[in-house]
């Protein structure tokens, strides 16, 4: 019994002689192993008598959230509502209440902080109200409601936006942004629901024999786990104003149609993805709202494919005659305030463009077949988009009622 041990203690003894030198490190294939980050972190700053937990978004600065853009936070923090508010929760005094945020796994980069106060509504006003009921992980759910209170990292001697800018050292490792603030105040208080809405109009739109498809949306009204009232008397409507870029008070028609324009809300409507799991847009599969590196590209009318990842729209808005009568004052000007209506009438046109510059958008050649969504988009930055989670073939699926209307979805054949 002696020998097998005598010869384990040689062995051990042999390996822990040769083991004396650091044996080599080798990087792996794995990508996660080499990324190189930071982190945002600083306070938020409140002033409100709004209580609930506050979200703050990290958006990369090139691809701003609307209503500027049709940005996707990067990430989000929530700092809980005891956290922040503490003994004055019970309370309705204005603060300023502060508490600490961080962001972390940040990558080099510019980028703007927005956020808002998930506001528990129903503990100051009657019905309606809001229960604090944000979730990020639905379109339905992941933005701000009436009541909400609005936040951002602003430049505190103007109020303009911030941009903030994570960068390296010389030895390429970024470096911690710290001392950040984040402000919410009463001010930005969110007006209104998002502008939820249905359409009963058939969903194909056949560009070859259609030159332009009409859809005519009213509000949608829903209760319970998912909670939109449109704003407006009764079963809602929807918030209107024509745009007058310069305040000539003479409505401006910038794409010269002989039409005025509208300027809020705004009609997106944008190809999606094939053969992917819920409603996905085509060249976003990871939903971060920037365009992937690698996609589908359709061929321009200027020529063939530009070799890059298409963002395919389609040509539409409100068609503004039907409102005219209420969004023009008796002297025929546009009245400043925003107007609410009963029901929208969207025109789409049998043009699709590539908007991966949007401030540049590309005719293509043709309509390229498939799904797309129709998406609203209020100058709060507020938007709703059909289809959505509540269609009743994902809805009990995630958890959510199913409510057949929000499965519309536009088709080209």
């Amino acid at each position: 019994m002696k020998r097998p041990l005598s010869l384990l203690a040689f062995a051990l003894a042999s390996l822990l002689s040769g083991g004396c030198d650091a044996p080599d490190v080798v990087p792996t294939a794995d990508g996660r192993q080499h990324t190189r980050s930071a982190r945002i972190e600083g306070s938020l700053v409140v002033q409100s008598r709004a209580r609930g937990n506050a979200i703050v978004f990290l958006y990369d600065a090139a691809n701003p959230p609307p209503p500027a853009g049709s940005g996707r936070p990067l990430a989000f923090t929530v700092v809980t509502a005891a956290e922040l508010f503490g003994a004055s929760m019970g309370d309705s005094s204005t603060g300023p209440f502060t508490a600490p945020f961080a962001l972390s796994l940040v990558e080099p980069g510019r980028y703007l902080l927005r956020g808002f106060i998930d506001t528990d509504t129903c503990r100051s006003v009657p019905q309606p109200c809001h229960v604090s009921d944000f979730n990020p992980w639905y379109g339905v759910t992941s933005e701000p409601n009436a009541g909400d209170v609005g936040g951002g990292a602003v430049d505190p001697a103007n109020g303009a936006t911030r941009i903030l800018e994570v960068t390296a050292d010389a030895d390429g490792w970024p470096q911690p942004l710290t001392g950040v603030s984040v402000s919410f105040a009463d001010s930005a208080t969110v007006p209104f629901d998002r502008p939820a809405f249905q359409t009963a109009d058939a969903r194909e739109f056949n560009p070859a024999t259609t030159p332009t498809k009409l859809l005519t949306l009213t509000p949608q009204p829903l209760t319970g786990a998912v909670d939109q009232r449109p704003p407006g008397a009764g079963s809602g409507g929807f918030w209107v104003q024509l745009a007058d870029a310069n305040k000539d008070g003479i409505p401006d028609d910038a794409n010269g149609d002989g039409q005025p324009d509208i300027a809020w809300p705004r009609v997106v409507v944008r190809k999606l993805a094939e053969g992917v799991t819920g409603y996905v847009d085509e060249n976003d599969l990871d939903r971060d709202g920037r365009v992937d590196d690698e996609g589908v590209d359709y061929a321009r009318v200027s020529g063939g494919p530009d070799e890059k990842p298409d963002v395919v729209v389609l040509a539409a808005g409100l068609v503004p005659d039907p409102l005219l009568a209420v969004l023009l004052d008796a002297e025929g000007k546009p009245r400043p305030q925003p107007v609410f209506v009963p029901q929208l009438l969207v025109a789409i046109r049998a043009q699709a463009l590539d908007a991966r510059d949007p401030a540049a958008p590309a005719p293509l050649a043709a309509v390229p077949p498939g799904r797309y969504s129709v998406t609203l988009v209020q100058s709060t930055g507020q938007t709703w988009r059909l289809p959505n989670e509540l269609n009743p073939a994902l809805a009990e699926a995630v958890g959510l009622p199913g409510v057949q209307s929000q499965a519309f979805v536009l088709e080209v054949p």
